[in-house]
């Protein structure tokens, strides 16, 4: 283990690594990529994709088990499937972008995302579709991490790189609700088996244009973390597979508790390991530093949280107001459309001059707010008076998250860093995503069985039902509430106050530099 630089080191190094790295940032004189723009629509285009299969084939699955003749138990794989080596693999793909190449990376992403939803599309059994979904799962991991890193490293003037951040959030955080709104209209009005087809324009635009636009990166010389990538690969997918299994089984059952006690040790070994590793897969000076810690916390609550607007909103949407699945879809779309004009005027116009912190705490508590009025729905409730309000203040708020997140997650480190970094933004969100399927539906489960306990005699009526149902939802509101005001919080104290450093932001930052960030 390297011994620790003192506070004077530190400072001697980032001065030698300014002087040393003319090329960091637009101060230095590098000369701006003229097709950096170009390059931003292409990537923009690839992570849409990506963001859309989350959530894409979720109002399709009624009509894809009708047609495969799979199990209401089978049915939780179409989607587990995608999630599982998507969650477990971002950190692997984060650091191997670094190290072979992300114009390499993204291709091949892009070429495997395009065969497996072809296959998936032609699925004539459900083995044949969840094996699909897997390998859709397995490319976004590849795709996801070097799209970010890609914008981070070629946009280097901090206006331009507003600008780029902005537009990458808006698609970031509009991708799963953009899904259920593609999802519902291709089901209705084609088949479900054009969500996973509709992959094939996505990746045929951005394959051209990645092929035209992307530099090679030269290569590193640094190798792979094996014991990092099997401690590091396996513990996150412990912890997903048992989120999962809690979702649909028990929290009792062996297949949660033991996988998330195995996830939980191979993740503790992991960051033992990571401080003795010669090139460790995830540095720790990338996770220490308070601002990209607190982005990636951040994406951690998101995550385990939105799921309150997306899930149980949608059911209440269809199953309570019988909305259709495209009707349930277009509902979103001020959601939608608010979380663009928050992500850009987030980090356009207020990002360079507050920082991160009043973005994050003031998106986090927005989105709470929209939470709890949405716990006011009952069985006759007007979309105008009781939907559309919450769902427009939750897009803001996600919009002012994202805009901060994303470029906070990746600010100050070595362009070599790029990838690992954008990585783990990627798997805050998965791993928040995982836990908020979990733990929302046991509670909206819980809820819903306590009414009809302490309210029913016999067999319930329709009306009960639902009543039943909507205190299951009203419930994960409230909870939904708590996690992102709880999150609010503890953003405010983690997150430094004030712009970030322009040389945290243009700079190719050292090791050196972290320790002193950390203690600050």
């Amino acid at each position: 283990m390297r011994p620790q630089p003192t506070r004077h080191n530190v400072n001697q190094e980032m001065i030698m690594a300014t002087s040393a790295a003319p090329a960091a940032g637009p101060s230095s004189g590098a000369a701006a990529d003229p097709k950096r723009w170009l390059i931003l629509a292409v990537v923009c285009t690839a992570y849409l994709m990506v963001g859309l299969d989350l959530t894409v084939m979720n109002l399709a699955l009624p009509s894809a088990q009708e047609a495969l003749e799979f199990t209401d138990a089978d049915r939780q794989w179409i989607v587990t499937a995608y999630a599982l080596p998507f969650g477990g693999l971002l950190l692997f793909f984060g650091r191997l972008s670094d190290l072979f190449g992300r114009k390499e990376t993204f291709l091949i992403g892009l070429t495997g995302f395009a065969i497996a939803s072809a296959v998936g599309g032609a699925a004539n059994s459900f083995g044949m579709l969840v094996t699909a979904r897997a390998c859709q799962g397995v490319f976004a991991a590849m795709l996801a991490p070097a799209c970010l890193a890609l914008l981070t490293t070629t946009f280097t003037d901090p206006k331009e790189k507003a600008k780029a951040f902005g537009a990458y959030s808006a698609v970031a955080a509009s991708g799963t609700g953009l899904g259920l709104i593609i999802g519902g209209v291709l089901t209705d009005g084609l088949s479900w088996r054009w969500c996973m087809y509709v992959n094939l324009l996505f990746a045929g635009v951005a394959f051209v244009g990645g092929i035209a636009l992307l530099h090679k990166q030269p290569r590193t010389g640094a190798r792979m973390d094996l014991p990092g990538v099997l401690l590091g690969t396996g513990g996150m997918f412990s912890l997903v597979y048992g989120f999962s299994n809690a979702a649909d089984d028990s929290w009792s059952t062996p297949g949660t508790w033991g996988f998330l006690a195995l996830g939980g040790v191979l993740l503790a070994v992991f960051a033992f390991w990571q401080t003795r590793a010669a090139q460790p897969l995830l540095p720790p000076r990338i996770v220490l530093d308070r601002n990209r810690g607190g982005a990636y916390l951040a994406v951690l609550f998101v995550g385990t949280g939105v799921f309150g607007v997306m899930l149980f909103l949608i059911y209440y949407m269809q199953t309570d107001l019988d909305y259709s699945a495209i009707v349930s879809g277009v509902s979103l779309l001020p959601l939608i459309v608010l979380t663009g004009v928050g992500a850009n005027v987030g980090g356009v116009k207020l990002m360079p001059k507050t920082g991160p912190r009043p973005l994050v705490t003031a998106g986090l508590l927005l989105t709470a707010a929209a939470m709890a009025w949405l716990t006011r729905i009952g069985p006759d409730s007007g979309y105008a008076t009781h939907l559309l309000g919450p769902t427009m203040v939750a897009g803001l708020g996600m919009g002012l998250i994202f805009a901060a997140v994303l470029r906070t997650g990746t600010s100050g480190v070595a362009p070599e860093d790029a990838g690992i970094a954008s990585a783990c933004v990627n798997t805050g969100q998965q791993i928040g995503g995982a836990i908020g399927v979990a733990l929302l539906n046991t509670i909206a489960a819980t809820a819903t069985t306590d009414w009809l306990k302490s309210n029913v005699q016999g067999q319930p009526t329709p009306e009960q039902l639902s009543s039943a149902s909507i205190e299951g939802y009203t419930t994960v509101f409230w909870w939904c509430t708590a996690i992102f005001a709880a999150g609010a919080v503890v953003s405010a104290l983690l997150l430094r106050g004030g712009p970030l450093p322009e040389s945290e932001d243009t700079l190719a930052g050292s090791p050196a530099e972290q320790p002193e960030t950390t203690h600050s």
